[in-house]
């Protein structure tokens, strides 16, 4: 099952649909958050409660290898991770280099954004 995802432009925006899918039901642990840049990642993790692609995603030999890549290549290797393919995950990380932030949910049929 491919991941279902949406980009935003704004935080107030992302928060706001986040409490809606945890409202529809959906369980914090399938909702993930990317973003460029590291610092308005966590910021947005924490303000929202959502999850990062860790380790439980990506696995211990891929994060050990992320923290000797570089940012594009650590992102595509998430995406791929969250079940994108080689195409999407790089269109997916241009919108992150443009300053935007991925939501991504995974394991869910039901979403709609």
């Amino acid at each position: 099952m491919e991941p279902k995802f949406k980009i935003f432009h704004n935080d107030e925006t992302l928060s706001e649909t986040i409490d809606k899918l945890r409202n529809d039901g959906i369980r914090d642990e399938d909702m993930y958050i990317l973003a460029y840049d590291n610092d308005h990642d966590r910021r947005t993790r924490k303000e929202t409660d959502a999850k990062k692609v860790g380790v439980k995603v990506v696995g211990f030999g891929t994060s050990l290898k992320n923290v000797f890549r570089g940012k594009t290549k650590t992102i595509l290797t998430k995406l791929q991770k969250l079940g994108f393919d080689s195409e999407k995950s790089e269109r997916l990380e241009e919108e992150l280099q443009k300053g935007k932030t991925l939501l991504v949910v995974t394991n869910q049929d039901r979403v709609e954004f």
